[in-house]
């Protein structure tokens, strides 16, 4: 390797002059990425919909010298992702690196241990549907990608999927569906940008194995033991464990960074071998 090649490869995962906007960054995975975006060099916008969070959240990283600022926005309203965007390019300026981090389960649409799919309510399911895939993914891409591509800047656009969209899991019906929706949708924006608008703004999506949240952890573990369904998980997953916040950081900064300048329409798993496994 020449010497050139050698001084380039450091930079290519270095993101200092990119600004980032990053949807649902008050959450557990979505502040892992964020903190590791400012880490990287980035400027970083946590935006996220519960009053206050997003800035005590971006308070806290801004203590350790991270170059970030906190805002409330609403994913499902185009209108308040434009004003949170306007104001965090004046503040940072252009946004060319769109996390969408905003996604989570609706117990209602989930088929319950004794309960039915037949009896799943409409707004359940349109829930769901709306918080994964509207509000996590196509709304911010509307708003957000409109103007990176406006602006004929390189730029990339990363969505969250899951393991749920390639291997549906029992009794989460709505859930997986959504999933499956982001992934379709991410490729389909992908090859729209590139091929008919000939933009240089990437699209692809991070499918994040198992982690132990609130919302799932009744589920996988009871006390100090894992429930039968968190055996299951973790007898399916080879590197016998569940994933942890930082553990799709490096993914991110990959899809982020110019290391990634040919990769677009992927999405990738980050599950710890569990979808390339078929259980023997």
């Amino acid at each position: 390797m020449t010497s050139s090649r050698k001084e380039r490869v450091p930079s290519l995962f270095n993101l200092t002059g990119k600004v980032a906007f990053v949807a649902g960054g008050s959450g557990v995975l979505g502040s892992a990425i964020a903190r590791g975006l400012a880490a990287a060099g980035a400027k970083v916008a946590i935006a996220g919909v519960t009053e206050g969070k997003a800035e005590r959240v971006a308070a806290e990283m801004a203590k350790g010298g991270l170059n970030v600022m906190g805002l409330r926005t609403d994913a499902f309203d185009k209108d308040a992702i434009r004003a949170a965007l306007n104001r965090v390019e004046e503040a940072f300026g252009d946004v060319n690196v769109l996390v969408n981090a905003t996604g989570g389960n609706v117990k209602e649409a989930t088929v319950g241990p004794d309960g039915s799919f037949f009896g799943l309510p409409a707004e359940a399911l349109e829930k769901v549907v709306g918080l994964n895939l509207f509000a996590g993914a196509i709304f911010p891409c509307q708003v957000v990608g409109e103007r990176m591509v406006s602006r004929f800047a390189k730029g990339s656009i990363i969505n969250v999927s899951s393991m749920n969209a390639y291997r549906p899991l029992t009794r989460i019906v709505g859930y997986s569906a959504a999933k499956a929706a982001v992934s379709n949708f991410t490729q389909w924006l992908a090859v729209h940008f590139a091929k008919d608008l000939r933009s240089q703004v990437r699209v692809n999506a991070i499918a994040p194995g198992f982690v132990l949240a609130d919302q799932n952890r009744a589920l996988l573990v009871d006390g100090d033991k894992l429930t039968p369904r968190g055996q299951t998980i973790i007898d399916h997953t080879p590197m016998g464990r569940f994933g942890e916040p930082e553990d799709f950081v490096g993914a991110a900064l990959w899809l982020a960074s110019d290391a990634s300048a040919f990769v677009t329409g992927t999405v990738i798993p980050v599950d710890g071998g569990f979808s390339a496994f078929a259980g023997v």
